[in-house]
Order: structure tokens, then C-alpha cells, then sequence
């Protein structure tokens, strides 16, 4: 199977689950009108600062061109140390109701299949004019942050624009095996020693502050298409965490949980992504049991990621296992709207209720990523109106219907990038009909019991013998038949 027909694959996946896989002649159009006249404003005034002077880099994937975001960092006086992330200003060039938001608004997200990026945006835009690229003069929305020698927020965020310039291009890859001491510091990081560092250690202040109060440390990884040079899928290898992964997760985490808390005490409604306390907890007990740990009987973060990090230390070769297996249990998390907040009253009740449980947070906002997803452009757009004086762009019933229709693109999204994983696996593994594999218990659903593979790494379907599976176990599957057009893969028991 060639690149062309597993894109041919996911383009028709997208389609029947109300996706849309291309774009529309009017949003092309916006395109390059847009492009012709550039950003609304990237003169520095009274409301932009000038900051592109600072030591800003951006570390992702080495073929990312859709850079989302920046960061620099410094130290304080007294052990705090401050840390700023530029956030591309994708607003000053999709503007709310146009053919591109439009667009944007429909489909919610990129969706990220083993055939390609479909984008959220128009490459011309994402890869282009609003990626955060080296060299280049941008408009950004920049939240510095004070943080403490225990990783909590010395002082309120202060967010504002400002026109950035991205000075080094960092990939993940490296930087981690630098910071790990398996690897020479990339060419491209000369000069930025002391910032990789610094940052390095406010991930893991950052990180410890949050796993206190019961973050969830967990490593799960992903499937990555290999080709060969003719085009065609060669291999599925499994993609996890790095030490740079974990650094950029960090800072972005500190940094969506802070926009959140400053749209409420700004008294402007906000767009949240929640998750609330698992409602299969009774699994996690018995799962954490079958591990040799034990949980109470009500949902407790702190408890939970007390029992992770025994199992992380006890048996590290497998703890991607256990963590896929707690991930399914937690469940998904969704999008809510959350009514305006009295600023004046902390007792508001109006105030969030919810948060979000595997990362210990009670207010957490989507801001960083603009390129890729609506609610980060959404966010955005409710920053700029507080820093504006402005009302709020978006009523709470508006936000409330974003809220629902964000939640289940981004639902469908993940099945087409399943989908078409699995298309891709079925077509690698035809010819290993009766071969028995290791297996992970990953979702008992009413539609039947799921289990995943390590090579290639893909989800499929337990037929026979699933009797009595619950999500973490590791039965030995004997591959029984593959679908390459529906992308079905059916196991039983060996």
C-alpha cells in the first residue's frame, strides 16, 4: 500500500464522519486576500510590545513547520525565575466569521492520520504566515509567568501582545538526548545552553508541583508510519515521551492553566477542557490490585499517581502498558463553557466547578495551539477582548455550543486517525494470519473487547475468548483475520 491510497483511505474516513479532508475555493480565496494584506497589526504600540530581542526558540518534531509556540526564560533573584511563552497570534489573521474561521470551526482540529496532516488551516497560514518560524518577525500573545523554587505561580500572569522572532529551532529528539547526556548539543542550540537548562529544571518544578497534588505521570506512546523510498508503509514503530517531550508538556500545561485562571478573574466566560474524576474507579482499584497495589475506594489523584510511580520504578519495561491501561479507564476529557466570574467575588457561583483530574488542575484552558485546534483560537480571542477592554467576543451560549461541537469532532477525529491506523496495520500484518502476539486489554466496550499490539503497534478486535477481559489485561492473541479496506483486525485468545 502506497502513501496515495492510505491518503485516499483517510480522505473518504474524514468525509463519512462529517470531517471535512480539503478546502472550500471561498476559504483559499481568504487565503491569499489575507496573505496580500498581512497581520491587522504588527507595528509595536501602546498594546504590542517589542520583545523580539529575547532568547526565544521553539523545540518540536523535526519536520514541524506549524510552530504554535515559543519560550524563553530567566532567572530571579530569591531562587524564582521567569518564565514567558509566546503563543502565535493566529487571530490577527483568521478572522471570526470569515471563510477560514468558518472552516477552522467545522472541522475543530488537524487531524493526524498514518496518511498525512489534514490541517485546521491552510498550510499557506499554519506553515507559513502564522507559524512561529526562524527568523521571522510574528505577532504573538505572550503569557510570562513567575514561577517559585517549588514550582508554584509566585505571582499572577501577566499576558499581553507582543511581536516575537523565533532565534533557534530546536527538535525534540535531540535536545533530549542532550539534556539526557546520550547526545552533543544540536548545531542549532549553540548559544543555548543555559536556556535548555533553565528550562529543563522549571519543567521538573513545574511537574513536581503538580505530581504533589496528583498529576498523573504517565507514558503512553503512539504509532508512526514508516515508508520506504518508493512511498509504501514499511512499518508502524511506537513514538513516546522524551525528556524535551515532557520539558515543552510541562511549560504548556503552566501555561493553559494560567490563561484559564486569568480569563476568570478577568470576568470573562472561558472554554475549558475538563476531566472529571474517573467513572469506572472501581477498575483502577481492582487494576491497581492485579499490580500488587491497592487504591481506596473513592477517586484519589494523589493515590493513584503514588501507586504509578511504584509500578514506574518496579517494572519500567512495562509501565507503557499500565499506563495505556489507565488512560482508557480515565477516560476521555471534554470541552466546557464556564459562565463569567465576579471578579470581586471568589465565592461566585458562577465560578468552575470542574477540572481536569489527570493533571491536578482546576481551571485549564486549549491556548496553545491556535494553528491546530479551535478552542486555542477560541481562547485567544476571549484574551485579546480582556486586554482590549473589549466584552466578551463570544456569548455563553455560543461557547456552550463550541464546547459540545469541539468534544465530538475531536471524538471523530481520533476515529478516522484510528481508522486509518489500522487500515495500515491490517495491510502489514495479511500475510502473519495465525501468529500469536503479546496483547494489552485496552476497552471493553458494548461493540466488543479491544487489545493492542507492540509491532506494529495497533489496536484490534478480541472475537473469541475475550470472556472475562477487563482493560489491562495481557492475553496472547492469535491474529485470526484483517480487513485492509475497512481497517478490521480480529484476535482470539491463543
Amino acid at each position: 500500500m502506497d502513501a496515495a491510497a492510505l491518503r485516499r483511505i483517510a480522505e473518504q474516513a474524514m468525509l463519512s464522519r462529517g470531517l471535512r479532508p480539503a478546502f472550500e475555493p471561498a476559504v483559499l480565496q481568504e487565503v491569499q486576500a489575507r496573505a496580500a494584506a498581512g497581520p491587522d497589526d504588527l507595528g509595536v504600540g501602546s498594546d504590542v510590545r517589542d520583545l523580539r530581542a529575547l532568547p526565544w526558540f521553539s523545540i518540536d518534531n523535526d519536520d514541524t513547520r506549524d510552530l504554535d509556540q515559543l519560550s524563553c526564560a530567566q532567572a530571579l533573584p530569591g531562587g524564582a525565575s521567569l518564565l514567558r511563552v509566546a503563543v502565535a497570534e493566529v487571530d490577527a489573521m483568521v478572522r471570526r466569521g470569515g471563510a477560514i474561521d468558518e472552516h477552522a470551526a467545522a472541522n475543530t482540529t488537524s487531524v493526524y492520520t498514518a496518511a498525512g496532516v489534514f490541517p485546521m488551516l491552510p498550510e499557506r497560514l499554519s506553515t507559513n504566515l502564522t507559524s512561529l518560524h526562524l527568523d521571522e518577525d510574528r505577532l504573538a500573545v505572550v503569557v510570562a509567568l513567575q514561577i517559585g523554587d517549588d514550582g508554584a505561580l509566585a505571582a499572577p500572569p501577566d499576558i499581553h501582545r507582543a511581536v516575537v522572532r523565533n532565534q533557534a529551532k530546536l527538535a525534540y529528539d535531540g535536545v533530549a538526548a542532550w539534556l539526557d547526556g546520550r547526545g552533543p548539543l544540536p548545531p542549532a542550540a549553540q548559544g543555548f545552553e543555559d536556556q535548555l537548562r533553565l528550562h529543563d529544571a522549571l519543567a521538573e518544578r513545574l511537574r513536581g508541583w503538580r505530581q504533589r497534588r496528583g498529576a498523573l505521570n504517565l507514558a503512553t506512546v503512539s504509532a508512526r508510519p514508516v515508508f520506504d523510498a518508493e512511498g509504501h508503509l514499511v512499518d508502524l514503530l511506537p513514538d513516546g515521551r522524551n525528556r524535551a517531550k515532557d520539558l515543552i508538556a510541562d511549560l504548556m500545561i503552566a501555561t493553559n492553566a494560567a490563561t484559564a485562571r486569568f480569563l476568570a478573574q478577568h470576568g470573562m466566560p472561558t472554554l475549558r477542557r475538563a476531566l472529571p474524576s474517573p467513572p469506572h474507579w472501581d477498575r483502577l482499584v481492582a487494576l491497581a490490585a492485579a499490580h500488587g497495589g491497592t487504591l481506596p475506594a473513592t477517586p484519589d489523584a494523589p493515590a493513584l499517581e503514588r501507586f504509578l510511580a511504584a509500578r514506574r520504578a518496579a517494572d519500567p519495561d512495562r509501565y507503557a502498558e499500565l499506563s495505556l491501561a489507565v488512560v482508557k479507564l480515565l477516560g476521555s476529557g471534554d470541552y466546557v463553557a464556564e459562565p463569567a466570574q465576579d471578579p470581586a467575588d471568589p465565592a461566585d457561583p458562577a465560578a468552575p466547578a470542574g477540572g481536569h483530574f489527570g493533571l491536578a488542575v482546576a481551571d485549564y484552558a486549549h491556548s496553545t495551539a491556535p494553528n491546530r485546534r479551535f478552542p486555542d483560537l477560541v481562547t485567544q480571542r476571549l484574551l485579546k477582548a480582556v486586554l482590549a477592554g473589549a466584552p466578551s467576543p463570544y456569548a455563553l451560549d455560543a461557547l456552550q455550543a463550541i464546547a459540545a461541537h469541539c468534544t465530538h469532532q475531536e471524538d471523530m477525529a481520533n476515529k478516522v486517525e484510528r481508522q486509518v491506523l489500522k487500515t495500515a496495520a491490517a495491510y502489514l500484518l495479511q500475510r502473519r494470519i495465525g501468529e500469536c502476539f503479546d496483547g494489552l486489554v485496552t476497552g471493553t466496550p458494548s461493540k466488543g473487547t479491544f487489545a493492542r499490539i507492540a509491532r506494529p503497534l495497533v489496536e484490534g478486535r478480541i472475537v473469541r475468548g475475550f470472556e472475562g477481559l477487563q482493560v489491562g489485561d495481557t492475553p496472547r492473541l492469535r491474529l485470526l483475520a484483517v480487513d485492509t479496506e475497512q481497517g478490521h483486525i480480529d484476535f482470539e485468545r491463543c
